[in-house]
């Protein structure tokens, strides 16, 4: 309070002069400005205390390096990564918009409705935020390569971030497999392992177990 001295402080404190003066770096005890702020001995020092930094939020881990027993370059990873957070950060139709999209699109398209809805099912269950470790996009699983040519194949760019433009890449794709593939099941295989290595190599087992699963969903989506 106003006239106050360090001896009157330290008398109604319990400490000394010397103390008061060593714990608030006085030279001159006798020399106080009025409203100045003193500490007690032992005490922090006064004024406002900087607060710790936050420690930075953990972010989603980077997609995986490895599937299906596949190990993918770091650049590949890193795109999928990228992919992957952009998805996060968009909003995205539910499942059941999803259904309906690819249904409705394979229809428009001439491709059968249950043989999409099955491939779209076995790739993602309909989740458009899917993204695997091979930089495979959305609902239909598409990667940068396959979505150029389907953009070719439908005559604009594709974007495989927008959920529409990524259903009617994979049922682009899948209507190109049909047209030249010499059976179905071969078609199939060659959405998941590539037509032209199935035909130069026959499918994986991978492959074999891949095309017997999309013919079991097709029963569910007819």
């Amino acid at each position: 309070m106003a006239g106050d001295t360090l001896y009157d402080l330290a008398a109604r404190t319990g400490t000394t002069v010397a103390e008061l003066a060593a714990a608030n770096g006085l030279a001159d005890p006798r020399r106080l400005v009025p409203g100045q702020q003193l500490v007690l001995p032992g005490a922090t020092a006064p004024g406002p205390e900087a607060a710790p930094a936050p420690a930075p939020a953990a972010g989603p881990a980077p997609v995986a390096s490895t599937f299906a027993g596949r190990t993918y370059p770091q650049q590949v990873t890193a795109s999928a990564t990228a992919h992957r957070d952009a998805l996060l950060a968009r909003d995205v139709p539910s499942r059941q918009a999803v259904r309906e999209s690819v249904a409705a699109t394979a229809a428009s398209l001439g491709v059968d409705p249950s043989l999409a809805l099955a491939v779209a099912h076995q790739e993602s269950g309909f989740d458009m935020r899917a993204v695997s470790p091979a930089d495979a996009v959305g609902t239909m699983q598409v990667i940068p390569s396959s979505g150029r040519w389907a953009s070719g194949l439908v005559g604009r760019d594709l974007d495989l971030l927008d959920p529409q433009d990524n259903v009617t890449a994979g049922v682009a794709i899948l209507r190109q497999l049909l047209a030249t593939a010499p059976d179905e099941p071969t078609a199939i295989a060659g959405y998941y392992q590539g037509l032209a290595g199935v035909l130069r190599d026959g499918p994986h087992p991978d492959t074999e177990a891949y095309v017997a699963s999309v013919q079991a969903l097709r029963a569910q989506h007819r």
